[in-house]
This record gives C-alpha cells, sequence and structure tokens, in this order.
C-alpha cells in the first residue's frame, strides 16, 4: 500500500527565521511547500491544499424551567477570515493515475492574506486559529492527511493621535458603616497616553486624598477583559495581568505618586475588530476602604504591536501637553501643595554646566541619539504660544493726532 511506503507527509512554511514559529501579517504573502517522501513507487491520485482561518466562540449555561426542571443553553458562532484553495498535483484528464518514484518530492505554494484579519488568540470560550492542511488522495484509499498552524498579528500602531492621547479622571466615594458616615475619599488620576506595547512602563500619576476616619490602602492593576458573544449573548473573563499596591494612607492623609511604575508583561495586543471576541484593557486604579466597596478609577488602554517612536511622536506630545494640564486644572487641587527640591541639591554645577551647553557638530554627525535628550528638553519647555507685549508699541514723544484739524 501507498502508505507502508510514505515515510514522510508535512507541511513546512516558509519563515525569515529558521528557529522562530511562522508569524504572517494581514496582506502579506504566505509561502510554503508540501514535503512528500516515499520509500518506493508509489500511484497517487491527487495532492489538495487548504488555507484557512476563522475565529470560533462556543460556552453553555445552566438554566431553570421550574423547581425540578433544568437544562442547558449551548451558545456558538463563527466568523471566517481566510479560506483558499489549491491543487498542487492534479489527477490526470484520462482517469489514471500520477505514479511518483522514490525519494523526496516537494510540492511549493503561496497564497496572499487578506488586508482585514483578528489577531491569533486561544481562549477559554473561543479561539482565533489559522491553519494550512494538505491532503493526499489515492484511489481506494483512505486520505492521508497533514496540517501546520501559523500566527497571524494584526498590526496596531500606537503612534496615533488618538492612542498618544492622555488619559485622566477623578472620582471620590463616602465611606460608611452601618448606618453612619465616616468621611470622604477621593482619587484622581493620569497616564501619558493611551497606547502601549508589551515591555514598557505605565508611570502613574495619582492623588489619594483620605478625608474618612480610617486607614485605606491605594492599588493599581491592568486587567485583561475578554469578551464572547454569540446570538445576541456575550460571555466575558476577566483576569489581572499586573499590579502594584501603594503604601497605607491613615485617616486624614494624602498620598501622591508622581509617576508610580507599572510595567506591561508579555501579553497579546488588543482585539477590536472581531465581531465575537474582543481583547480589551485598562488600568484600574482603585482604594481599599475598610467597611465598604472599593473606590474604583478606570482609564482604558491599547495594548499594540507598534512600539513608541520617540520622534514621530514630538510633536503630537508638545501639543497634547496643554490639554493635560487642563486636564488637572479640573482635578482636586492639593490644599496645601508640597513644595519642589531646589535644583541646585538635585544637580550638581558640573551636571547642569554639561546638560546645558548644546552638542558640537562632531556629536551630531556621529550619533543622532546624543541630540535626543535635547530634543526630550524642547518637548518640556514648549515656545509660548503668544505674546503679552506689544511689539510695536507707541512712542509717548509722538503727540496724538487731532482729528478736527
Amino acid at each position: 500500500m501507498l502508505f507502508d511506503r510514505l515515510r514522510r507527509f508535512c507541511v513546512l512554511l516558509d519563515c525569515p527565521e529558521l528557529d522562530s514559529p511562522p508569524v504572517f501579517s494581514s496582506g502579506e504573502a504566505v509561502s510554503g511547500r508540501v514535503v512528500l517522501e516515499l520509500s518506493g513507487e508509489a500511484r497517487l491520485g491527487a495532492l489538495q491544499l487548504h488555507a484557512q482561518g476563522c475565529a470560533k466562540v462556543h460556552w453553555t449555561e445552566s438554566r431553570s424551567a421550574g423547581s425540578s426542571t433544568a437544562y442547558t443553553q449551548s451558545y456558538s458562532d463563527q466568523v471566517p477570515f481566510l479560506s483558499h484553495r489549491d491543487t498542487l498535483l492534479a489527477a490526470p484528464d484520462n482517469g489514471e493515475v500520477t505514479v511518483l518514484q522514490a525519494g523526496k518530492h516537494e510540492f511549493p505554494f503561496t497564497f496572499q492574506l487578506p488586508e482585514t484579519l483578528a489577531t491569533s488568540f486561544e481562549g477559554r470560550h473561543g479561539n482565533v486559529r489559522y491553519w494550512v492542511k494538505a491532503k493526499l488522495h489515492r484511489p481506494w484509499s483512505i486520505v492521508k492527511k497533514a496540517k501546520k498552524e501559523f500566527t497571524v498579528i494584526e498590526p496596531i500602531d500606537i503612534n496615533t493621535p488618538a492612542l498618544l492621547a492622555p488619559q485622566a479622571g477623578v472620582k471620590e466615594k463616602l465611606a460608611r458603616a452601618w448606618y453612619c458616615n465616616r468621611g470622604l475619599v477621593s482619587i484622581s488620576a493620569k497616564i501619558d497616553r493611551k497606547g502601549y506595547t508589551p515591555g514598557e512602563v505605565i508611570p502613574i500619576f495619582a492623588e489619594i486624598d483620605n478625608c474618612s476616619t480610617c486607614t485605606v490602602v491605594p492599588k493599581a492593576a491592568i486587567i485583561q477583559t475578554q469578551t464572547f458573544i454569540a446570538r445576541g449573548a456575550k460571555k466575558q473573563k476577566k483576569s489581572v495581568v499586573a499590579s502594584i499596591a501603594g503604601d497605607s494612607i491613615a485617616a486624614g492623609k494624602r498620598e501622591v505618586w508622581h509617576g508610580r511604575a507599572l510595567k506591561i508583561p508579555p501579553v497579546g495586543p488588543s482585539i477590536l475588530q472581531c465581531r465575537i471576541i474582543r481583547v480589551e484593557y485598562a488600568l484600574k486604579v482603585c482604594v481599599d476602604i475598610p467597611g465598604t466597596s472599593k473606590l474604583l478609577l478606570e482609564l482604558p488602554l491599547v495594548i499594540g504591536t507598534i512600539p513608541l517612536h520617540p520622534f514621530g511622536s514630538r510633536t503630537s506630545s508638545v501639543s497634547s501637553q496643554y490639554s493635560v494640564n487642563l486636564d488637572w486644572l479640573r482635578m482636586v487641587i492639593p490644599e496645601e501643595p508640597e513644595a519642589p527640591p531646589e535644583y541646585s541639591s538635585v544637580v550638581s554645577r558640573e551636571e547642569s554646566a554639561q546638560n546645558l551647553s548644546p552638542p558640537c557638530q562632531d556629536e551630531l554627525s556621529t550619533s543622532l541619539g546624543s541630540f535626543f535628550p535635547y530634543i526630550q528638553e524642547f518637548r518640556y519647555r514648549p515656545p509660548p504660544l503668544y505674546s503679552e507685549v506689544d511689539p510695536n508699541p507707541t512712542s509717548d514723544s509722538i503727540r496724538p493726532r487731532c482729528m478736527t484739524c
């Protein structure tokens, strides 16, 4: 039989790096080959290729129709993204079979991915998968199959105005114990932008005012929300991917976070364009209040695949700096703000002279990275938008002209 002579039958995909798994993006060309290795002469019918990609969801829920009647409700849905068929070895028109000699035979193939796809995903109630399957036919015999899965990453560029915009918010809550009010707890927080990539650090700026009579604890966490949709029903699964905790705040005290760092672990990017599966992220800053529910402030996040470009985003950062300041004016302003430290106590005279001196021409020609700190310096010191001084003042020595003369 044929399959006694079949030593190897597999699908191989061409990858830029030999040791890396096959990863592609929407719109790219996928190429590879089907390898067929025979130990002897074999007669074949056809060799077919089918590339597929789809999103699937499925879950069940227990329902009750009475005191003694229960049943299980099932929810399922599917969205296709890719379907490509090709015949790598066709049967002759006269109805005969193709005879292959012993040895190794390779059948190359290539196909184009659609322009719009969803990122590969594996969840508890659904998944997004892509694969290539080869089928080897022979008359009066079973079909031999070989399958190779590959990963698709839909690009999300965080260098866009919507994802570079800062996020801020304010929340407050009245602490209660039974029917007694224990005071007000408020929180105001902001982050410099909405879009981040895995491995980046999110600096959190927050103020927590504890005007209650109990001790509270501030916390921050990145929450991943997986949403599965089928037949008008939704199933959600939330998980904490990273978190930090602050120090306890005594009654009547205030805690300030000056850019508390929260690092994003290796997580999958956001999935926002799929009809039945969504993966969303949010930064939640909360305050644990004893005896009552948490005070929770949520700021939306988008986890992208294209990291921040320092030069391309400079203009957006400068223009958005004014909106950040305006947003903070609407927040809770401390009654007694702390005075900033003296510049001399932070930076020595030698470092100050070195940092303020402009770079020479040789340094600029050797490396552009050395000039980057001066570009960042301009980011935090933008030029004035207008001048309150009249550039052409009127002289006092000029006598005003009489209109009746």
